[in-house]
């Protein structure tokens, strides 16, 4: 199945990035550390053209050390620096206007060699709805300017936003491309909060996240809802046996309809919540070999 839309607020946001390019020394591309490729929008090269960029993976209070390791050396084997942070504590944040000049030096040694003081970089921040830019955009201004929120879609606009690192900020509407041609990168992206859990379905999305976790998280699952066993992963793992997890979860915490059943709905809902808040532990969803999508 693909996986297809494009809102008009978000064509408005494409080309109004691309009308600010020669004004932008510097791209900012903010992922979420715990699925580093799906959160990567294919669109940002091609809208970015030939710009710098430094790559920032947000939430990495939230994913794997371990996992977020690998990315970093993904993201160097191909050239790009990759910087783990969180916005919401300010961890790594302050790297940022360091990162971004060592990007520039070649062109802040060029602007001192003709006797020039180099200007307050001016960098465009960039990313998929709900990844955390209006939230990094207060830290690195010490002060709420920029909306922030829990559902996408809640930056509208662009604005330039001075900061005391030397660096001044044009934040953007977050970007979704116009379809997934691979549904796991949708899936994975309703995991986190990306996009609405309507579009694939709430059971669905709690169904594939279950499924990740007992391949990579099996004891974070069983010790988190006090489960007796978890099924060992396999390829060959049946639907009935993620299911069957599901619904313990559910009797865990009492998520029963009438007749003593399992309401899997609200049981789905529960998973996703203990994931989206770190309940379950530190926990990445995706790992660099089984990645998608380009650099």
């Amino acid at each position: 199945m693909t996986i297809q839309w494009f809102p008009g607020h978000m064509t408005r946001a494409k080309r109004q990035i691309q009308e600010k390019l020669k004004l932008i020394d510097i791209a900012i591309e903010l992922l979420d550390a715990r699925v580093p490729l799906s959160s990567r929008n294919p669109m940002v090269d091609e809208i970015l053209q030939q710009k710098p960029k430094l790559v920032v993976l947000n939430k990495s209070d939230l994913a794997d050390p371990a996992v977020t390791k690998e990315w970093v050396a993904y993201f160097a084997d191909r050239g790009i620096d990759a910087l783990p942070m969180d916005a919401t504590t300010g961890f790594g944040v302050k790297e940022i206007p360091e990162r971004a000049k060592v990007v520039l030096k070649e062109k802040i040694d060029r602007q001192i060699s003709k006797g020039l003081n180099p200007r307050a970089i001016r960098a465009l921040i960039v990313g998929i709805p709900n990844v955390g830019k209006s939230t990094l955009i207060n830290r690195m201004a010490g002060r709420n300017i920029a909306a922030t929120g829990d559902k996408p879609g809640v930056t509208k606009g662009q604005q330039w936003i001075k900061t005391g690192g030397g660096i001044e900020l044009l934040d953007t509407p977050g970007i979704l491309w116009p379809k997934f041609e691979d549904q796991m990168v949708g899936y994975r992206l309703a995991m986190i909060g990306s996009i609405k859990d309507q579009l694939l379905g709430l059971e669905d999305v709690a169904y594939q996240a279950v499924r990740y976790m007992l391949k990579e998280y099996g004891n974070e699952l069983k010790e988190r809802y006090d489960l007796e066993s978890v099924p060992a992963y396999s390829d060959e793992l049946e639907a009935n046996d993620v299911v069957d997890v599901m619904e313990q979860i559910g009797r865990r915490r009492g998520c029963l309809q009438s007749g003593g059943g399992v309401n899997l709905e609200k049981a789905a809902m529960v998973i996703l919540r203990d994931l989206r808040g770190g309940k379950l532990g530190r926990i990445s969803l995706e790992r660099p070999e089984a990645g998608t999508g380009s650099t």
